[in-house]
């Protein structure tokens, strides 16, 4: 494969998903007198195209690297360029190697802006002139020009590339079969007997300094940086990982076929990143050390605790049961800014055991990148590839790709998914796919259909933060749930309820009281040598080695005897 760049040209692959980590490794870079580089790759470990699609030599895509923002992590031999609808990282085989790709790359970026700055001036002199004038001053820069003939065959190419990528034909297979189909999945009633909509409208954050913020923390892990109000939407971390039950009702598919389980759990797996789509102008509020969240749904069959585990580094926990299923994860999240993009990368596996079958199913989370993320035409995507594995049987396994979107593509080949159900020798069973925003299908099964669609969307969801019905009906606190809850609860959290209400100046001023004590309590702890102990979730080791955390079981014998309002509890705000 060959990476070009004529002129801030930046070839790159069929799906510009390079290395978000570490994925390939370039070994050649040579500066041609007419400022072309030429960037050969060593071997590609792993990309989200098939390989027949990456032999060496062959030009793949285009970028801006002039528009694109460029940050260096020297400990890290790492580069990466930002342009906002594509974000790439580019590691260094050799300290000696990382140097001349950072002192070129620079160069070649203040080349192209006083190649610019010469463009302005000659159109100033054209304004003040006259045509002529621009005419001989645009003869006499000796700025050198583009390639014509390079120029024609990037543009060829990235015309056929979009008929030639191998997900074209299945997309539009699935979107016509998912166009037609109705879900099997949609047993749970309409209506529920719970709020429909928010007590306010969502506020407009336009005059929010954004850049400052985020320019001041470019590479840094953005869960640590206080961010004002104004910017979140009225739930936290806690509730969005009940989010992910919404289609729990996939996880009570009753089929003995291992391999047909296999293909309702990865639906299900998928479901949870749909609410996604509408969610990209607002973030989630941070949990407090200790904040925990509750939730029993009798309609859906679950009952759900949420817990703040850690907070450097954050760490939330959660568990659910149900008569078919269980459901638990620890998951850490690492948000990194590198100048027009911000990646969401997310640590900690996620578990699902069906008692029927004595399956236990476990499975990692894709990143999630907002691009534009300063301008208005912010947009979100997941990217990566998603492993399922039955940890109590290696008969089925499952491999599901969320496709990075082409740049170049066009809007309709954005969010796709492709899935495969693989037997022990790796051979495949059955095919999916879709789009993590529109439905799945399987085309594979003995009667094909469409496995999971998502709900519609509410009346004027976009007033009131493009929350889905459930999520409306999360942060709802009812005169009979109050008593029955502790007092570290979400729902009880003053400054997300201030924001919820549509007080936003005071609750900006609540959340940083609220802030305050939580810096306090963790400074009270540390002179004490003490560290904070989680209440209803303890620390383990899994199969694996890895350290995560479980549910300790006490959480709901608490509440039914003698309750939260009879014992001691956390004073968080």
């Amino acid at each position: 494969m060959m990476l070009r760049l004529q002129h801030a040209v930046f070839a790159c692959s069929c799906v510009p998903y390079l290395a978000t980590q570490g994925l390939f490794s370039l070994i050649y870079m040579k500066i041609h007198p007419n400022t072309l580089i030429f960037i050969h790759t060593l071997i590609p470990i792993h990309l989200t195209t098939p390989s027949t699609q990456n032999s060496k030599g062959k030009l793949s895509g285009s970028m801006d690297v002039s528009l694109a923002v460029m940050s260096v992590n020297r400990k890290a031999r790492r580069i990466d360029l930002d342009t906002g609808d594509s974000l790439y990282h580019i590691k260094a085989k050799s300290h000696d190697l990382f140097y001349i790709w950072v002192t070129k790359l620079s160069a070649h970026r203040v080349f192209k802006k006083n190649e610019t700055a010469h463009a302005h001036n000659g159109f100033l002199q054209a304004m003040t002139h006259g045509g002529n004038a621009a005419q001989r001053n645009a003869q006499s820069t000796d700025l050198p020009s583009a390639n014509p003939a390079v120029n024609r065959k990037v543009s060829a190419w990235l015309q056929q590339c979009l008929h030639m990528c191998p997900y074209s034909t299945a997309t539009r297979k699935y979107r016509a079969s998912l166009s037609k189909a109705h879900s099997k999945s949609r047993r749970v009633p309409q209506n529920t007997g719970r709020r429909t909509t928010l007590p306010a409208v969502c506020p407009d954050n336009s005059h929010v300094g954004l850049m400052a913020i985020l320019y001041n923390n470019i590479g840094k892990d953005l869960s640590r940086v206080s961010m004002p109000a104004a910017l979140n939407e009225p739930i936290n971390l806690l509730q969005r990982l009940c989010e992910e039950l919404e289609y729990s009702e996939l996880l009570a598919n009753r089929t003995d076929d291992p391999y047909q389980r296999m293909v309702y759990i990865a639906a299900f797996a998928i479901s949870g990143y749909a609410t996604a789509q509408y969610r990209n102008q607002y973030k989630p509020f941070n949990p407090v050390l200790g904040e925990t969240y509750e939730c029993v749904r009798e309609d859906r069959g679950f009952r759900f605790i949420s817990e703040q585990v850690c907070h450097h580094p954050p760490i939330s926990a959660c568990h659910a049961t149900s008569d078919n299923f269980s459901f638990w994860q620890d998951q850490r999240w690492k948000n990194k800014f590198w100048g027009k993009s911000l990646e969401i990368m997310p640590a900690g596996m996620v578990n699902v055991t069906l008692s029927k079958y004595g399956d236990h199913y476990e499975w990692n989370k894709v990143v999630t990148c907002i691009h534009n993320v300063l301008s208005q035409q912010r947009y979100l995507e997941h990217y990566g590839e998603v492993v399922i594995r039955n940890l109590n049987s290696s008969v089925c396994t499952c491999k599901i790709t969320f496709v990075k979107s082409r740049y170049w593509g066009s809007d309709t080949n954005k969010n796709e998914v492709q899935g495969q159900a693989l037997d022990q020798s790796g051979n495949v069973v059955h095919r999916f796919g879709g789009f993590w925003h529109e439905g799945i299908f399987c085309d594979t099964l003995p009667n094909p259909q469409c496995i999971w669609k998502p709900n519609p969307q509410p009346k004027d969801y976009i007033l009131y933060y493009g929350f889905s019905s459930f999520a409306i009906e999360l942060n709802e606190l009812t005169p009979d749930l109050k008593p029955l809850l502790p007092p570290t609860d979400s729902r009880l959290r003053p400054d997300q309820r201030m924001l919820e209400n549509g007080q936003v100046e005071e609750s900006d001023k609540k959340k940083d009281e609220v802030e305050e004590i939580q810096r306090e309590r963790r400074k009270i702890l540390a002179k004490r040598g003490e560290e904070h102990i989680p209440r209803f979730f303890r620390k383990s080791i899994d199969a694996a080695g890895r350290e995560v955390w479980v549910t300790n079981g006490t959480y709901w014998k608490i509440r039914d005897n003698p309750g939260f309002a009879n014992i001691k509890n956390l004073e968080l705000w």
